[in-house]
């Protein structure tokens, strides 16, 4: 038992309780998923469910691989590599705005060669992004409101990247720049910068909107959802059917596998997974994933307040907003809260290349975890070599 735990401290660094919350968050999302996905598995690979559980379970098992390379890297790392990813993904989202592969109207993806795999470049941008936004307040702390050298190449860095992917997914875009906006604020950047980058997002994103590919449909699902508040005789069908998936499940839910609206809800394994799980697992089910986000976000924001180093902390600050953030208002569109956006429940959803992102992210935060404790045990250990010289010398 002792070698097993000295292995496990030996390989697995960082916040134990991080760790815990994405491994049992990824393997129900395995159960899940699987329940989720039979009409699917009828109508595209002849019946064979299982086809999508191994699919799902690999993607799954990649992404916490991913997540433990990048939590063995030195975050410090990261800094150097944010930007130039950062510049990359600008011209993929450019390329795939015009050439990507159409689907639900939106050139959202890019189909990578040899292993046919769907890729959005969205997610390496709001990942990139968002590194290299921690890393230039980092860097500038001392000159926080300096106009020129600080503020305009991280407006310019938010403008370019948002716009590019309000193009294709206004929510996506809105999203990221409330976690820029959260990570500014963290970052001591001027109230004044902050309203600024408020109304220039704004602009910006209005004109995404009547000049991209999703504004008309973004506008109809604000209006569809103030007029379903109005009158419960124009709910959208999307919303319809979670309503009756969360209705029906009560308090401890049908059961795994048990789900009616699987056969009737769109989308039931990625956009609408929150009320599958409220279907089979009830409100105890539901309030239990929620309570692991908000666990998430805690133990993310534990790790900003320890942090020693301000690219640590902004970085952890960062990522952490994200994730949660884009699952409380998946959470929020099931029930009712919030207009249908499309994004998926971050390590529940069925996806392709989104899980390896997410996993990279909590990779990264679980680095920043580990690369602090590792500055305070060798800080500890220089000053406890320093009391002990002194008083042999007395």
């Amino acid at each position: 038992m002792n070698t097993l735990k000295a292995w496990i401290d030996e390989h697995f660094k960082g916040d134990p309780i991080i760790w815990a919350i994405v491994i049992l968050l990824s393997l129900f999302s395995i159960l899940v998923v699987y329940s989720a996905t039979g009409t699917l598995a009828y109508k595209t690979a002849g019946g064979n469910t299982e086809a999508y559980l191994f699919r799902h379970s690999f993607l799954v098992f990649l992404s916490l691989f991913v997540m433990w390379l990048a939590h063995k890297m030195p975050y410090r790392k990261y800094a150097l590599y944010a930007r130039l990813f950062m510049y990359l993904s600008i011209p993929l989202l450019a390329f795939t705005y015009f050439f990507g592969s159409n689907i639900n109207e939106a050139n959202r993806w890019i189909t990578i060669p040899v292993i046919n795999q769907a890729f959005q470049p969205s997610d390496l941008a709001k990942l990139s992004l968002i590194a290299a936004l921690a890393a230039m307040l980092a860097k500038r702390q001392n000159n926080i409101k300096d106009f020129l050298g600080t503020f305009m190449p991280i407006i310019l860095s938010i403008g370019v990247i948002c716009g590019l992917i309000a193009l294709a997914n206004m929510s996506t875009a809105i999203l990221l720049l409330l976690t820029c906006l959260l990570i500014m604020f963290i970052g001591r950047v001027p109230m004044k910068y902050l309203m600024l980058v408020v109304v220039v997002g704004i602009l910006g994103l209005t004109i995404a909107g009547f000049t991209g590919q999703r504004g008309k449909t973004f506008i109809t699902r604000i209006t569809a959802f103030m007029e379903s508040k109005e009158d419960d005789t124009k709910i959208p069908f999307q919303a319809e059917q979670s309503f009756i998936a969360i209705a029906t499940g009560g308090i401890t839910g049908k059961g795994p596998g048990n789900s009616e609206q699987r056969n009737s809800l769109p989308h039931p394994y990625s956009d609408f997974i929150f009320s599958i799980i409220i279907e089979e697992y009830g409100l105890v089910g539901g309030a239990s994933v929620l309570f692991l986000y908000l666990a998430l976000l805690y133990r993310g924001m534990r790790i900003v307040a320890n942090s020693n180093k301000a690219f640590g902390g902004l970085l952890s600050a960062g990522l952490s907003f994200a994730l949660v953030i884009q699952a409380l208002v998946n959470m929020a569109v099931a029930v009712g809260l919030g207009p249908i956006t499309g994004l998926p429940l971050p390590l529940l959803s069925m996806g392709g290349t989104s899980l390896v992102f997410t996993g990279t992210a909590l990779g990264i935060i679980l680095s920043v975890s580990r690369g602090d404790h590792q500055d305070e045990a060798a800080a500890s250990q220089v000053e406890t070599q320093r009391v002990g010289n002194r008083l042999r010398t007395a």
